[in-house]
């Protein structure tokens, strides 16, 4: 799963990297601890094949919720029931995009039962481009909310030490074929990452609270 992550690329950069036009309401970076239900930079892309960076809530709520928690929190979808789940199968097919970070958490348990963080980027040290499912929900004054969950996996044999689900990761090649500017075919992209696309190492408990900010929580401990 994912469930923390962390975005330090500034926004000119994110626009370059992804040839993106960027929106005026961006969450603003670097941001250490990127929890649900908050904004997430997320890469869409229109019908004319332009590229979108924009701000989307963490959290899919699909058209049905009558309110924002209105059900369980849908921060991550499964990539091996999307294409059933009511919740997810729609967009699945119509609404992909690429939620963009430097880095995400995951926790194991020592002996006493006690959560210990690990944070974990790419050997490369390029951004991460998780695949990402979107959905516009109607609020009460008639304006669209975006959200969006992020797809995960089971874990490669490295990562399922530390977790057996990971989030699927999209290589720069395959930007166009999940965003739907290649054709069909974006399902075959959900798969675990290969063994050397991924480090990791561990982290201050400071991260267990989702209150904690600063560059220290993803520095080595």
């Amino acid at each position: 799963m994912c469930g923390r992550m962390a975005v330090t690329l500034p926004h000119d950069a994110m626009v370059q990297v992804f040839a993106a036009a960027p929106a005026n309401d961006l969450p603003f970076v670097p941001n250490y601890n990127v929890c649900p239900t908050t904004d997430v930079h997320i890469i869409t892309s229109t019908e004319t094949g332009d590229r979108r960076l924009s701000a989307m809530r963490w959290g899919l709520i699909p058209h049905w919720y009558k309110k924002p928690n209105g059900g369980p929190l849908l921060i991550n979808a499964r990539a091996e029931t999307v294409a059933e789940k009511p919740a997810f199968r729609a967009a699945a097919r119509e609404r992909r995009g690429l939620i963009v970070a430097s880095g995400f958490y995951e926790w194991t348990k020592d002996a006493d039962g006690g959560r210990d963080p690990w944070y974990i980027t790419r050997t490369d040290g390029s951004p991460l481009a998780f695949a990402a499912l979107w959905q516009d929900w109607k609020q009460e004054d008639g304006s669209r909310l975006p959200t969006c969950a992020i797809v995960t996996t089971g874990a490669n044999e490295g990562m399922s030490a530390i977790h057996h689900r990971m989030p699927v990761i999209v290589e720069p090649d395959n930007w166009p074929l999940w965003l739907g500017e290649a054709g069909k075919g974006a399902a075959t992209l959900m798969q675990a990452a290969a063994e050397d696309v991924l480090e990791w190492h561990r982290v201050d408990r400071a991260v267990n609270s989702n209150r904690a900010s600063g560059p220290e929580l993803i520095e080595p401990l």
